[in-house]
Parts: C-alpha cells; structure tokens; sequence
C-alpha cells in the first residue's frame, strides 16, 4: 500500500449513523458559540443593534467557519473531533479523493443560502412592494406571486430533506440533502477508529436520567412546609410549638408568619399565629391541606383575628 493508502480507510468502510449526525450537532452548536462571542462584543451598544443585518452576519460567519474548516481540509470541525471528512464520490477513483473546489462551495452555498433567504425573505418582500401609489396594484400581485414561490420553494425543499432524510436512516449516507446533492459523503479519515461508549458510562447516563425524572415527579408532591414543620417539632421535641407559641405571646400578633412583616388585615387559621389576610388567602388556593409555617398545626379557614383596643385617656 501507498502511504497515502495505508494511513486511510477504504472510502467504502461504513460511518456510523450516529457519528453524522453527531459531526452535525457539533457544527451546530460551534455556529452558535461563535454568534454568541461575536454579539457579546456589542454588548454595551444600543440594544437590537445588530437585529436589522443578523441574517447576514451570520451567513457571513457561516461563510468564514466554511473557509478555514471545509475549504481548507475538506472535513468540519465536528467531522475532524469525530476522525471523519468528505469523501469526493463523483470521482471514478476507489481510494480517498477529496472535494473539488467546486464542491466546497455548493456545499457552503447550499447550507447558508436557503437559511438566509428564509429569514430574509419578509423583508425582501415588503421591499418589492414599496413602490409608488400607482404601482400598488401591481406591487400587491407581484409580491403575492413571490410569496407563493417561496412558500412553495420551502415545501418542496422541506419535503426533499425529509425524504432524503429517511433515505439516509435506511442506508447511512447523505444525512443533509446538500451532500446528496454535490457529491459528498463522509469518510473516515484514520484508520481503525471504533465509536466506544463502554456499558458503564451508559449505566450511569441512564440511572442519572431515570433519577432525575424520578425528583420531577416526586417533588411536586411533598408538602415542604409541613415537613419543615415536622423535623422542627421533632428537634425542639414533641411540645417545641406549643412553647414556640407561649414565647411569643403578645408579639405574635406584630409580624406575618409568611412574610415577616406587619399583618395586614389580620388573619388567623386557628393557631397562635398571626398572618396577612392576602398572604394566607393565596397559600390557602394553592395548597388545599394547608399548614402553619410556623408550627405545623392544621389550617383552617381563615379568619380575621378580634383585637381588643384600650383607650387611654390623658
């Protein structure tokens, strides 16, 4: 074998589905990280400053990632971390053939172009029809006439992908019809390279998931403030309310027991304790088996508190 041959794979050797589409959701998610960095840097400019030109900065960022990645190497970022790159399959050739120029650029063409005129495509259209009062008319058919264009264009694009797309699922090639379309399909680019996830790692994925799906359901269901109220009943011990309650005394009744401020509109729920009428009435709708935050007693209706005011005469 040539040195070129013996430190590549057979263009024919298969590529796992999932790497495609990992190499895919990589690239993705690298676009993003660059948006990202790039709108921070206007971050102290006045807000929605970049909003009128964002469909072309990012083709434009797209474009640059595409020059120095696909161009360049004939593989993306996330083919490169993945050990895998395009492969020329309109050459005749059956050993490796990288993509022609012509290619590269279909490829770079066919991805940012359509997301581009898609996010461009209500501008361009109200653009078209600003024309003068007697050209409304006329403006009003033609920009009628484009929409119907772009949205069939879009359909018949969407349905294309979708088909291609299960086209890919049976047989493992072209995951993005752009590849199907130039001529490109993904290779690996050293030789014996295994996709290894062991057992372990999945186990502990799949146990941290189950669990974790486990505390949402779980968690709607515990009522914190009686269980708070019952680990303090049984740290103080069995009558720490009761004295809780006897401390207090007078003072009970000159802070809200939900909100720590002065009751307003006093309310009681049959305890010692002393709440704004506001503050227990929406935690009486939202929990139906209310408790007191503060003892743990049952809840029941509130109701306001009878205060005794004495006169004192000068």
């Amino acid at each position: 074998l040539s040195p070129e041959g013996a430190g590549t794979k057979s263009p024919r050797t298969p590529v796992l589905r999932i790497s495609q589409l990992d190499a895919l959701e990589l690239d993705s998610s690298l676009e993003q990280l660059v948006w990202t960095q790039f709108s921070q840097c206007f971050h102290n400019c006045r807000p929605g400053l970049l909003t009128p030109l964002e469909p072309e900065l990012r083709a434009l960022l797209h474009l640059l990632l595409w020059r120095f990645t696909l161009y360049s190497s004939s593989t993306t970022v996330g083919q490169s971390l993945l050990s895998l790159r395009y492969n020329n399959i309109l050459s005749s050739s059956p050993r490796y053939r990288p993509l022609s120029r012509r290619q590269k650029l279909g490829l770079a063409l066919l991805t940012a172009g359509p997301r581009w005129l898609q996010e461009r495509s209500h501008s361009l259209l109200l653009a078209l029809s600003s024309g003068g009062p007697g050209s409304e008319r006329v403006g009003g058919l033609l920009q009628r006439g484009l929409r119907n264009c772009l949205t069939f264009f879009s359909s018949i694009t969407q349905l294309a992908s979708l088909i291609n797309f299960l086209v890919f699922l049976r047989r493992g090639r072209h995951p993005v019809l752009a590849e199907r379309i130039v001529g490109a399909r993904a290779v690996f680019s050293k030789p014996n390279v295994v996709r290894d996830v062991t057992y372990q790692y999945m186990n502990r994925e799949l146990l941290w998931h189950g669990f974790a799906e486990f505390l949402i359901f779980l968690l709607p269901l515990i009522n914190t403030r009686k269980l708070k109220a019952t680990v303090f009943s049984i740290i103080l011990g069995g009558d720490g309310a009761d004295r809780e309650g006897v401390t207090e005394g007078p003072g009970a009744c000159k802070e809200c027991g939900l909100c720590g401020e002065w009751p307003t509109m006093p309310h009681t729920v049959g305890c010692q304790h002393v709440f704004c009428y506001y503050c227990i009435k929406s935690q009486s709708i939202a929990d139906a088996y209310l408790t007191c935050p503060k003892c743990g007693a049952e809840a029941g209706q509130p109701e306001p508190v009878k205060m005794e005011v004495e006169m004192i005469g000068r």
